[in-house]
């Protein structure tokens, strides 16, 4: 029964069963299918009770026939019987010392046989055949000091007949200790591997989680940018004229509404657990789309495209190159706005290198602070697409700039 509570847990039924149990006061498993301590003591009790309950019929069975015995002798007979029989009551704490005296006690008598076997099987159920093994030659040794001293037996005779007598208990009670160590390994099997279930699942969550973040900052942050810095230019510039407050708002006003529009799709996806491939990418025809944007912002742009005539590239590579664009125009308005932007495309030693690099400091603006997460995402991005990224300052003639470098496979 405990196997197919183990094999069966994940069963709804199983689980129902249990909880229906547990919530009627009769707690009879724990949660991972096995018995209750209570209730595996008290089905412990009931059999002690019953071993007794043998061992003292054997008991009476003997006292009934002692024909020929001193009174002496019978009433000694009948009292270490019935001191074996509840000593059972103690097997399961110390089943070795028990099996020992019972041992010396059938010098005295064959009273105790029924507690005897008991023992026996309790140690074999307990601890390694060797012991197992030991004891019963013990107990062996005892009956045939008992024939010398007690019967006019043939030695041999009582050797074979105290050896199937033994041999019965000790080999069921190590077919049970094999079961129960069978249950154990399947029990243990069955919480490893639903540890690392838990564990795989809690690392897809955090792989999820990236995920998500990352399209959230892919999907959010260039337009939410081009907001900031629009909203910035009002605020810096009272003096505009209510034409240009009118564009620079409808400039806000549509990056707002782009925002949340790439934010319901993102949502949209994960609650229906469409593929995000499902929908059109981005790719290196929509760079002209993220240059407009910037220079729509106040960020002058300058686009060299060196790529060969007629090359093509993988979707995942042109995904890629989109994205390191974008990251860089973002990077460029939030860290260093109204400053030119230079970038490009180009092939060289067999690999296609995106590049991007713009002016240092923030003179009359407030930057946009920055988790530093999209650069992590995007090398992270570049290297799965098979690339290599680079970023950081650089010197540039006599002054300095930031440079943002990316190589990709190269189309063929």
């Amino acid at each position: 029964m405990r196997v197919n509570y183990v094999r069966n847990w994940t069963d709804s039924a199983s689980w129902c069963e249990t909880r229906r149990r547990a919530s009627t006061g009769v707690p009879w498993f724990d949660r991972d299918g096995s018995m209750t301590t209570l209730l595996r003591r008290h089905r412990e009790r009931a059999w002690d009770v019953a071993a007794i309950a043998f061992a003292l019929l054997l008991v009476l069975s003997v006292a009934a026939g002692t024909e020929g015995m001193t009174t002496t002798r019978t009433v000694v007979s009948i009292v270490v019987g019935v001191v074996g029989a509840v000593s059972l009551w103690w097997r399961r704490r110390w089943p070795i010392e028990i099996a020992v005296a019972l041992a010396v006690c059938t010098i005295l008598t064959d009273a105790v046989g029924g507690a005897e076997l008991v023992a026996v099987f309790t140690v074999a159920t307990r601890k390694s055949w060797r012991v197992t093994t030991a004891v019963v030659v013990l107990h062996l040794a005892a009956s045939m000091i008992w024939t010398i001293l007690w019967v006019e037996q043939s030695i041999a005779y009582t050797a074979m007949a105290s050896l199937a007598f033994l041999s019965i208990p000790a080999a069921w009670g190590i077919v049970v200790k094999s079961r129960r160590e069978v249950i154990d390994s399947l029990r243990e099997r069955a919480e490893r591997a639903e540890h690392e279930s838990n564990l795989r699942a809690e690392t897809v969550r955090g792989l999820e989680r990236e995920r998500i973040a990352r399209e959230m900052h892919d999907a959010l942050a260039h337009r939410i940018s081009l907001v900031s810095l629009h909203a910035g230019a009002l605020e810096v510039r009272p003096d505009v004229g209510a034409k240009e407050v009118e564009a620079i708002a409808s400039t806000i006003r549509l990056g707002a509404h782009g925002a949340l529009e790439d934010l319901r799709e993102i949502l949209g996806v994960l609650r229906s657990g469409v593929a995000a491939s499902a929908r059109p990418q981005p790719g290196v025809a929509d760079i002209g789309e993220l240059i407009e944007d910037s220079e729509k912002a106040g960020t002058r742009v300058s686009f060299v495209d060196e790529l060969p005539s007629g090359a093509t590239l993988t979707p995942s590579v042109s995904r890629t190159v989109h994205r390191v664009i974008q990251e860089g125009l973002t990077n460029a308005r939030k860290h260093a706005p109204g400053l030119p932007v230079r970038c490009g495309l180009a092939t060289a030693g067999g690999e296609l290198r995106v590049w991007l690099e713009n002016g240092l400091g923030t003179e009359g603006f407030a930057a946009v602070p920055g988790s530093r997460s999209g650069m992590i995402g995007l090398s992270e991005r570049v290297e799965l697409a098979g690339g290599r990224i680079e970023y950081g300052i650089a010197r540039r003639g006599d002054g300095v700039v930031y440079r943002l470098e990316a190589w990709l496979p190269c189309p063929k």
